[in-house]
């Protein structure tokens, strides 16, 4: 059966694919249909946080299944209220959870959120949302524009009126005004090249708002969940939002997006909601994907590997200084910047061909986000291969 045609005829090309047919998968590697075997240091772009069929998973999803998969939100999910439970728990922050589907929703989750505090808290009416340049925050409508990169605004609009973005983070400043509720920002821009936002930088934004009663929205869909080295990114930068956002690696491949915020009443009964969003099946892979990482985080693996694998790519740019300008990054949220523009899809492809799967950010540069369990055996069969591309090209 020719899965490739079947695809083409009858799924709307919204995605320029590479054809190869995966057939199965054991922590950091893939298996094609063939048996040949490709390293993955992309993991599905920062969501199998636990590995390719991870047994402690694959056990919780099958128990779970055989139990209940969904009863909608009208009932009390169990698993649900743990999520959110061991989420406040892990992050060290004093919030409640909503829970959706995806990083776009739970986006679109958050930025309700801002607009009915800008609605209730205040004498004027507040609705700005001021986002970053280069950010991305998902693919519906108003995630969409919420989205700094104006390329992505083409064919959808009209759109929501309320978002403006700034340059960087000290350009925050000047945009804000009476009618400013939010600033969105993601810690480390993935789309926009795998770009960190400085530390004291943030520290200063986040209490400068809190001063003027803005809220702060931190997108965590891809640094969430230990993907810089930490529960979450706004623990590693010292802050605390108001609103935090996740999806990606949370649910290990199952799909989950989750809203935390530290105003628990601030949306009331009926005014959101989600059908699928934190049913049993989901909720009972997040609780899972959370035990692993934090026994993984406690052991110390996580942290050695972080540190080998940051030092390689130091390695590689230093040694293909040719191609590359530096390594960028934080944790196992990592990047190559190329030095030509043109470079970056040909180093991808040439790497693919060696077996071993890198990803594009931006426009130049070339993304790694590897499992989070990866072993040092994977790492460095991975490196080897990729080494191999470089000094092809």
């Amino acid at each position: 059966m020719n899965f490739a045609e079947i695809d083409k005829e009858y799924v709307l090309q919204t995605y320029a694919r590479n054809y190869v047919r995966f057939v199965k998968g054991e922590n950091s590697i893939l298996y094609d249909e063939n048996g040949r075997d490709y390293v993955d240091f992309g993991s599905g772009i920062a969501v199998c946080s636990v590995g390719h069929a991870n047994p402690r998973l694959a056990d919780a999803l099958c128990d779970q299944a055989k139990k209940l998969i969904h009863v909608s939100n009208l009932y009390l999910i169990d698993t649900q209220a743990l999520l959110a439970k061991r989420l406040a728990e892990l992050s060290g922050y004093d919030v409640r959870t909503f829970f959706a589907n995806s990083g776009a929703e739970a986006n679109e989750g958050a930025i309700k959120m801002a607009r009915k505090y800008g609605e209730v808290e205040g004498e004027v009416k507040r609705y700005k949302i001021i986002t970053l340049e280069h950010s991305f925050h998902g693919r519906t409508i108003t995630a969409l524009k919420a989205t700094g990169q104006e390329s992505m605004h083409n064919y959808f609009g009209p759109y929501p009126d309320g978002f403006v973005y700034a340059r960087d983070i000290e350009h925050v400043y000047d945009l804000i005004d009476d009618h400013t509720v939010a600033v969105m920002v993601e810690l480390v821009q993935g789309e926009g090249g795998v770009e960190p936002m400085d530390r004291d930088a943030m520290q200063r934004l986040s209490k400068e708002l809190k001063s003027r009663d803005i809220l702060l929205i931190v997108d965590e869909v891809q640094t969430g969940i230990y993907r810089t080295g930490e529960v979450l990114a706004s623990n590693l930068y010292g802050i605390t939002p108001d609103i935090i956002t996740l999806a990606k690696g949370l649910g290990g491949g199952v799909p989950i997006g989750a809203v935390m915020t530290t105003h628990k009443e601030i949306l009331k009964t009926g005014e959101h909601g989600s059908t699928f969003g934190g049913n049993f099946l989901s909720t009972r892979a997040a609780l899972e994907v959370l035990d692993i990482l934090e026994e993984h985080k406690l052991s110390g693996e996580l942290d050695h590997m972080l540190l080998l694998f940051e030092r390689r790519l130091k390695d590689i740019a230093s040694k293909f200084d040719d191609l590359f300008e530096k390594e960028v990054g934080v944790g196992f949220m990592r990047g190559l910047r190329v030095k030509d523009t043109k470079d970056a899809g040909e180093i991808i492809s040439a790497a693919f061909d060696e077996r071993v799967v890198v990803l594009k950010a931006g426009k130049n540069t070339v993304r790694f986000l590897p499992v989070l369990t990866i072993t040092k055996e994977e790492m460095e069969l991975g490196f080897e291969r990729f080494e191999r591309a470089l000094a092809a090209l």
